[in-house]
């Protein structure tokens, strides 16, 4: 979490799962339509989150570089403890990667224990994507 500077401005993590192979072009319209639900422009952006066996991901890569944030990556055990705080825990996923939920859970494990979603679980044909906003706007 040491690479994700959050201030007043940039308080959102967008968390993504895919399914590999998935188009760039995919996942940055999913990743701008989470952030249309959210009421949030690109610059209220801190980090993109994931789980780490999509860590070369060029998907996941390129919507860093879009919103020219950090990636940042969890195992599936660290995404797992964030299972209580899901809004959509799946038994499929858990079956396929070991954790309950790859979106929700990895936007909220980089915001922090004091976040909340802000947007749920949309997805598409091969992605996933949640919001999380960190609890710094509670202080």
């Amino acid at each position: 979490m040491s690479d994700i500077s959050f201030d007043t401005a940039r308080l959102h993590v967008l968390g993504l799962g895919c399914e590999r192979g998935t188009s760039p072009a995919e996942v940055l319209a999913l990743a701008i339509e989470a952030l249309d639900v959210a009421g949030i422009g690109a610059a209220e952006l801190a980090a993109i989150a994931s789980i780490d066996s999509r860590r070369l991901e060029p998907a996941i890569l390129a919507v860093a570089a879009h919103f020219s944030v950090p990636a940042v990556f969890f195992d599936a055990p660290r995404l797992e403890q964030e299972t209580p705080r899901l809004a959509n825990p799946s038994a499929i996923v858990f079956a396929r990667v070991g954790c309950h939920g790859v979106a929700e859970a990895a936007a909220l494990a980089a915001a922090g224990p004091d976040a909340d979603l802000a947007v749920a679980k949309i997805k598409s044909a091969h992605a996933t994507v949640a919001v999380a906003c960190s609890g710094l706007q509670k202080a």
